[in-house]
């Protein structure tokens, strides 16, 4: 398969995708697919036809709103990604994640925002600073944190292969949207680095956060609390739509060096995929690619 080269419009992939256990989840604006390598050797695609909450109701898919339903879907197929994922890893040994299992993933997701949220907060406070510097310190004491988390999953010996397949599913999009034939050899020549990546847009929310409460001046810790809470919604949204706008002019030098450190996170959340990963991860673009194709055949 060779992707049109007639511009970013036409070959985006939309929300690109994630890697999941052994494998790589993509999407476009319709369908879904998930590649999994079995235990066996033999690669496994699930796909699934998806209709965004976005598309039924116009009024979601204005800008500064759009990025609140997108955030919440991103969430729902990345946690069901990898709840069919690990149930083709886990059959081999006769195991399947239960229900409660994936309940549990969800809370445990939650929690770690949660904890990005308050930590900062708490920590923060403890210092002798007030109003707009005190806005910024937290700022900064959140992307340290962020900073440390990511390198800590970084070495963790286990988490490697999904890191891996991460930086197979960057590959094999940014091969995509270049116009090239999708094969390893191709592949390889293109960088785990993307600018959609879910690790630079937590880098922008991080930024946007500290812009939004530079401004707003409240007096206890509650009361901070409770805004950092209240405006998640807000601050996702203005952090999607900078987003979509940095891939849109993503050659432009200005965005290049704005884009930079976000970019260079992913060194973190990425590492180079052996010729097996480059595999699956084109067999799901390449789904992928099918089923839109055919579901723009049909209408």
């Amino acid at each position: 398969m060779r992707a049109s080269s007639g511009g970013q419009e036409e070959t985006s992939l939309a929300f690109g995708g994630q890697a999941v256990l052994e494998g790589v989840m993509i999407r476009s604006s319709t369908h879904m697919a998930i590649s999994v390598r079995q235990p066996n050797g033999e690669i496994l695609t699930m796909t699934e036809e998806i209709s965004p909450i976005s598309k039924r109701y116009r009024l979601l898919n204005l800008p500064f709103i759009r990025g609140i339903p997108a955030l919440f879907e991103t969430l729902y197929l990345g946690v069901k990604s990898l709840f069919l994922s690990a149930n083709v890893v886990l059959e081999e040994e006769g195991e399947k994640l239960t229900y409660k299992e994936v309940a549990f993933t969800i809370v445990m997701i939650l929690g770690i925002a949660s904890f990005f949220i308050a930590v900062p907060l708490l920590l923060t406070a403890m210092l002798p600073f007030t109003g707009v510097l005190f806005s910024f310190v937290e700022g900064g004491v959140r992307l340290a944190i962020f900073l440390i988390y990511l390198k800590a999953i970084s070495l963790w010996g286990e988490y490697k292969r999904v890191l891996q397949y991460h930086g197979a599913e960057h590959k094999t999009i940014n091969a995509y949207e270049a116009g090239e034939s999708l094969n390893v050899a191709n592949v390889k020549r293109f960088s785990r680095r993307h600018p959609r990546c879910g690790t630079t847009f937590i880098f922008i929310i991080a930024l946007v956060s500290i812009i939004v409460f530079s401004t707003i001046q409240t007096q206890t810790l509650l009361e901070r609390l409770m805004y950092r809470v209240v405006f998640v919604p807000i601050i996702s949204s203005i952090s999607y739509e900078i987003l979509k706008f940095s891939d849109r002019h993503r050659d432009s030098k200005i965005i290049k060096l704005l884009l930079t450190p976000g970019l260079r996170l992913q060194n973190l959340t990425t590492k180079e995929p052996d010729d097996d990963m480059i595999e699956v991860a084109v067999q799901s673009v390449e789904e992928v690619y099918k089923l839109r194709e055919k579901s723009s055949s049909d209408s």
